[in-house]
């Protein structure tokens, strides 16, 4: 078999799982579990086919940092535990229809979302096709591009976990927490920087692509793109959430960046922000 051929058998079989799972524990997160895992055994498949070249090794050992940091991160929210869904398929469940939700579950959390775990690793796929370019100077700043993406999304999420410590040890001790949400640090100058720094580092990881060919576009930037467009669905919807939650967040979307980190909107005059603590 091909490394392809591998990896959407692959990809088929956990796909199959992650549905079958969802339905026997009511529970949607299962997709969330392998997030983190399935893109680390595809792109290290593509490696090994590949006589483990030099470039395809860096592609897999940069995806293998990025799974387990995600995977630490995911672990620590309490994501492999039982009952431990992300709160948002909760929300829309009781906003969609039964059968709705059976039938969004089926094919965008466990098809399409698994398909694109497969997609977003497929620039390795170009890269192992094509020989003809040596491991370079555009290979190292890309490597250290996704490394500074990664560093970012580690800092944004240890800004999130300590800020959710805190609100959790205020509500312990009967106090309400003020302000509800993260508005300090990275969230001062992007609403969602982890976001922004997931879907850089795979934007980077196409980068190789183009790096082993010499050419600008190949069909694998599809994944790149498709998990651009699942991360502005995502956006669109968690903000939904917060501003049913907080009075004060449409202030803060007014002011502070969407995705892309950049210089906050001045306060206007009377208007209050609050501190993180």
């Amino acid at each position: 078999m091909t490394a392809l051929a591998v990896c959407l058998a692959l990809c088929a079989l956990i796909t199959a799982a992650t549905w079958i799972l969802s339905l026997v524990t009511n529970e949607h997160s299962w997709v969330d579990r392998i997030w983190s895992i399935a893109p680390v055994a595809y792109v290290w498949v593509f490696a090994v086919d590949g006589g483990l070249d030099p470039r395809l090794v860096l592609m897999a050992v940069l995806v293998t940092a990025w799974g387990a940091r995600l995977t630490f991160n995911f672990a620590r929210k309490g994501g492999y535990r039982p009952g431990g869904e992300d709160y948002r398929w909760a929300i829309l469940r009781g906003r969609m229809p039964r059968l709705g939700f059976e039938a969004f579950n089926l094919f965008f959390i466990s098809i399409y979302q698994n398909a694109l775990i497969l997609l977003i690793t497929l620039p390795a796929l170009t890269a192992s096709d094509s020989a003809s370019m040596p491991l370079g100077a555009w290979d190292a700043l890309l490597a250290v591009a996704f490394v500074a993406f990664l560093i970012g999304e580690t800092v944004a999420d240890e800004q999130q976990w300590r800020f959710h410590q805190w609100k959790a040890a205020e509500r312990a001790a009967g106090r309400t927490p003020t302000p509800g949400f993260m508005q300090s640090g990275l969230f001062a100058v992007s609403r969602h920087p982890n976001f922004f720094f997931e879907q850089a580092q795979w934007w980077v990881f196409y980068g190789f692509a183009i790096a082993a060919t010499g050419v600008w576009l190949h069909w694998t930037v599809a994944g790149a793109l498709l998990l651009t467009v699942l991360f502005i669905g995502s956006t669109v919807f968690t903000e939904s959430i917060s501003r049913g939650r907080y009075a004060e967040y449409d202030a803060y979307r007014a002011r502070v960046s969407p995705i892309v980190p950049w210089f906050p909107k001045p306060v206007r005059e009377g208007a209050a922000v609050a501190t993180d603590r």
